[in-house]
């Protein structure tokens, strides 16, 4: 049985003028790798870039709750959603846990989607991430990118609780159409060249982004990956 992660998050394009919630479910890329990928600072310093030159690239605090496989709920502090699209329609979602080493910010890849994606990452591995990034900050070819992370905090840390009662599930709607996107022209491979279990807690053109697969820790209660 497949494992996902889920986002509730207001949506980025109305200006947070809407109440409700959408929910984006996200296949574990622990379904694709054994180890959870460390994306190295150089990508997010260069997205950061982006976001301050070019008005189809945004940051916006829109996400209210995230759970995990088992439907547990995790702080959502420390958390980033980017969700994009290139100019051939092809959707792109990537959600990373934020950690640091030597006092720089890196990612830890933690899920991402459509099926489409998850398709091109399972049979192309490591390489189909390093290229799928390189897209990303390619300005030209993105039509947009929204850099997704905490508004306040969560639903469930506001109520002090662990659950939702009846007035917060009808904020929550599920969107379907983009797991039906379509994979134009049957080409889904990007065209150029190129968190803790136990507590929750805290290419050729590519050549200056890393992919990590080592051992990770968490801080809080010595957990190893």
């Amino acid at each position: 049985m497949n494992q996902f992660f889920t986002i509730f998050t207001y949506t980025p394009w109305d200006k947070l003028g809407s109440i409700e919630l959408t929910k984006v479910r996200l296949l574990s890329i622990m379904e694709i790798f054994k180890k959870y990928p460390v994306i190295e600072v150089d990508f997010f310093d260069d997205l950061k870039s982006n976001i301050n030159n070019n008005p189809h690239y945004d940051n916006i605090n829109t996400i209210k709750r995230i759970t995990g496989p088992k439907s547990e709920d995790y702080s959502i502090q420390n958390w980033i959603f980017i969700w994009a699209m290139d100019y051939e329609k092809r959707i792109y979602q990537f959600l990373f846990q934020k950690t640091k080493r030597d006092n720089e910010i890196q990612g830890i890849l933690v899920a991402l989607a459509p099926p489409e994606l998850v398709q091109l990452c399972s049979k192309y591995k490591k390489v189909a991430i390093l290229k799928t990034l390189s897209l990303l900050n390619k300005p030209d070819e993105i039509k947009f990118l929204k850099f997704l992370t905490a508004k306040g905090k969560s639903i469930l840390e506001e109520k002090q609780l662990f659950q939702l009662d009846e007035k917060d599930l009808k904020q929550i709607k599920q969107i379907n159409h983009l797991k039906n996107q379509p994979n134009i022209d049957g080409q889904w491979f990007p065209n150029f060249s190129p968190k803790c279990p136990i507590c929750n807690g805290l290419l050729t053109e590519l050549g200056e982004y890393k992919v990590g697969f080592g051992k990770l820790i968490c801080p809080r209660c010595g957990y190893k990956n």
